[in-house]
């Protein structure tokens, strides 16, 4: 008698299944499991795969330990009080609808607020509202719908993960298969049927049966294992109406082990298995190439990536830059307004104001106070705090924000979408094609009309084409990597191609910081009042404030009362009953019109209007040549917040017809660029990385240079280092090279699917050789993308 199968997990439901909602289920728990996703409107999981679910386990007291503040406290990676988020390792998730249900957490319980699936090292990170679920709970959760996690308490500082060796087990499968099959297929290839009388060789001849159902045992674990991830992809694509690049593969699989089992049963012939196990088998290890290859390529960049950050440590010798990833646990550190705390720590100043959004998507800043710990990916938006480390600074984690949803767009691109268009037509075209030959070829010779199928199925696939993309701009971006230039992901290379539009920020970024002079002019400044604008200035990011702050004399440093950061205008401090302001001229009450004609900072205090320094900008070597080439291709501009008092110098510099736009505001900027697109423009955004944030985000592409300080901001798409400023041409061009190797790449998979469709239409094509030129076709192209944009990219410094 046939079972009954369980809806959620597919198990046998024994002789008493529990019917609820005209559905049975093996036991409660997977009952249970269902009422809440169909309560939740969540029954839609259902659609996406048929027993998609995992039987619930035992968990009664499992999970007790989770009440422990201390391993709650080293199992999170961020926890203030009210917003905790944990990234847990879930050994079931493996198919889309897995995805589906993980990143729809919060439906199933509100106090979730967001879940992001990293669908490669099968985890999942969980930001949620303490007050409202605790982990313990949360976990108590993925267990009641079948995804339980696995949590090492040996191991916690490292996330443990199993390594997936299926496609390795499954190409031992496949290779053994194929080997042996060749090997008993010997005699047949040698038709040793019409030499029975040849003496030694009679022997084979009469256990012809037994080789020929020997390859048939050897095939039956290549079809039923090696080969199910294919049947399993299409049908899951034709259960959504999809065809998808499998479909071809799985039913050309069918056919050969159908029709090779008829052979042998009606001894009509010996059948194709040696085709059928040598096509699993190269097709697995074309896909075992392509595997190692593009985890190197991702390996190779996530290495290579990390931020050019720098922080600022406090020691016996005063504050020094240093390397992000040389920071150590016990290091006393300086995080300036606006700057990224890089590692969790306890505070050390009396009081900060820290925003969260990076991390948890809040906006409202949260209040801490000395010995508060504070954790990574926070922002300092009131001033500057020191801080000791708890940890050193996990600099993936800091990437980590820059995926982080809260920032996340539509990233289907433009080759995205044309390989899925080319995807489902090619596979419909090839059926077509596979069909209408086979009926043709029974007219004309029955006993090829098979093969002929077969052939069209094999050697017809889309494979290659899909590759193109992924493998040429996963490369480029290792390239990028390599001359410190770091993109947030491989689309960020399509849309650069596309720029007709460079815009770049004045102070920062087209000016360096490194070789800047100042000259005060006006009032002489007392003690007090230098010391306060030296505490003042330390809180700062903003370029200038930057140079000047190293400009001045060793003070005294002060912690402030208070300090405020007007944006466009300068920045204020306040401690006692002293006051200082540092800005543009109408900020501090300048009266000055020589304001206009030269940069400056200027300087009030409780007396009133003292003085300003004045600086010579510095211009980045290579600026000239640059905007140079940029302007034979592109439309160019500079938007500085600055006034226009090096309009004049720069109209020398740059070429006639760039665009200068002085006293622009954050949300100018923003408004202006946001003009240009809708005008039609592709803007490329260069800035500063802080106060060019919403220029950045706005904009099609958002470079952020990074010279000596945490430049860091999720709203950019890539980060320069600043020694790369002159060569961003070349970069631009490799973009577009990249664009072109891809399209070369469509054509050669195209026009190699026309000449195997046309042999194999035509029965000159055998299935056997079809399967090994198919994997062959799908590496030919990953060595293609790769050698190519290698050898392009050769002259890139």
């Amino acid at each position: 008698m046939e079972q009954t199968k369980c809806y959620h997990c597919g198990d046998d439901c024994a002789k008493k299944p529990i019917v609820h909602d005209e559905k049975s289920f093996c036991c409660n728990g997977c009952k249970m499991v269902y009422e809440i996703f169909a309560s939740h409107d969540l029954s839609h999981y259902y659609e996406l795969q048929q027993a998609a679910g995992a039987t619930p386990k035992e968990i009664e007291g499992k999970y007790d330990f989770l009440d422990t503040d201390a391993i709650v406290e080293r199992l999170t990676e961020f926890n203030d009080g009210s917003i905790q988020i944990v990234n847990l390792y879930v050994p079931h998730i493996h198919c889309s609808s897995c995805i589906w249900i993980l990143e729809n957490l919060n439906k199933l319980d509100p106090a979730i607020t967001n879940s992001q699936v990293n669908f490669p090292k099968k985890t999942v990170r969980i930001t949620y509202h303490l007050d409202k679920i605790t982990l313990k709970e949360l976990v108590l959760l993925l267990c009641r719908i079948g995804y339980e996690p696995y949590i090492s308490l040996e191991d916690m500082g490292e996330r443990a993960t199993s390594v997936d060796r299926g496609l390795i087990y499954k190409l031992g499968v496949a290779g053994f298969a194929f080997g042996n099959v060749m090997f008993l297929s010997f005699p047949e290839y040698f038709d040793l049927n019409s030499s029975k009388d040849s003496g030694g060789e009679f022997w084979l001849n009469q256990y012809q049966d037994v080789f020929r159902w020997l390859m048939f045992a050897f095939s039956l674990p290549v079809v039923l294992y090696a080969a199910r991830d294919y049947y399993t992809t299409a049908y899951k694509g034709l259960r959504t109406g999809i065809l998808n690049m499998d479909v071809p593969i799985a039913l050309g699989v069918t056919v050969l082990f159908v029709r090779s089992t008829l052979e042998i049963m009606f001894h009509w012939g010996p059948g194709f298995f040696d085709s059928l196990t040598g096509l699993i088998f190269f097709l697995l290890l074309g896909k075992f190439f392509q595997q190692k290859t593009y985890s190197f390529l991702s390996f190779e960049r996530d290495y290579k990536s990390y931020f050019p950050i720098a922080v600022t440590v406090i020691g016996d010798e005063g504050e020094t830059a240093v390397p992000a990833h040389e920071v150590k646990e016990g290091d006393r550190l300086l995080i300036r307004n606006e700057e990224i705390i890089p590692a969790d720590g306890v505070l050390l100043s009396e009081a900060a104001q820290i925003d969260y959004s990076f991390v948890t998507g809040e906006a409202v800043p949260v209040q801490k106070n000395k010995g508060d710990k504070i954790f990574a990916g926070g922002r300092q938006i009131n001033g500057s705090l020191e801080m000791e480390t708890l940890k050193t600074v996990s600099q993936s984690y800091l990437t980590g924000l820059w995926s982080n949803s809260v920032f996340q767009e539509d990233k289907t691109t433009k080759f995205q979408a044309i390989t899925d268009r080319i995807g489902k037509r090619f596979t419909l075209s090839v059926l077509t094609i596979a069909f209408t030959a086979t009926f043709v070829w029974l007219f004309i010779d029955p006993s090829m009309a098979l093969n002929v199928f077969t052939a069209v199925l094999i050697i017809a696939c889309p494979c290659a084409i899909a590759l193109a993309s992924p493998f040429t701009l996963g490369n480029i971006l290792r390239i990028f990597g390599k001359r410190k230039f770091y993109l947030k992901d491989a689309q960020t290379i399509e849309r650069l191609a596309q720029i007709d539009m460079a815009i770049f920020d004045k102070t920062g970024t087209i000016t360096t910081n490194q070789k800047s002079k100042a000259v005060y002019e006006g009032m002489p400044l007392t003690a007090a009042e230098e010391s306060l604008m030296k505490s003042t200035l330390r809180a700062s990011n903003h370029p200038l404030s930057r140079k000047l702050y190293e400009l001045l004399a060793a003070h005294d440093i002060a912690t402030l009362d208070e300090y405020q950061e007007h944006v466009g205008q300068g920045i204020s401090g306040t401690k006692g009953k002293r006051n200082i302001r540092i800005g543009s001229g109408a900020f501090t009450g300048s009266s000055d019109t020589t304001d206009q004609l030269q940069t400056a900072v200027h300087i009030s205090s409780n007396e009133g209007y003292k003085g300003s320094y004045v600086f010579q900008n510095q211009y980045r070597e290579g600026i000239e040549k640059l905007f140079l080439e940029l302007a034979g291709e592109m439309d160019t501009a500079v938007m500085s917040g600055d006034n226009a008092g090096e309009q004049e110098r720069l109209g020398r510099l740059l070429p006639k017809g760039t665009q200068m736009l002085f006293n622009m505001k954050p949300e100018q900027k923003m408004h202006r660029i946001r003009n240009w697109q809708e005008e039609g423009k592709k803007v490329l955004m260069v800035g500063d990385g802080l106060n060019d944030a919403g220029a950045l985000a706005q904009s099609d592409v958002g470079i952020a240079i990074s010279e000596d300080i945490n430049v860091f901001s999720p709203a950019c798409d890539a980060i320069l280092d600043a020694s790369k400023f002159q060569f961003l041409k070349e970069y631009i061009q490799l973009s577009k090279k990249a664009i072109r190797i891809i399209k070369w790449s469509f054509v050669l998979s195209l026009a190699y699917n026309v000449v195997g469709i046309y042999f194999a239409v035509t029965g000159q094509l055998e299935p056997v050789i079809a399967a090994i030129l198919m994997p062959l076709s799908s590496i030919s192209i990953v060595a293609f993308t790769t050698i190519v944009s290698n050898y392009v990219s050769r002259k890139l410094p």
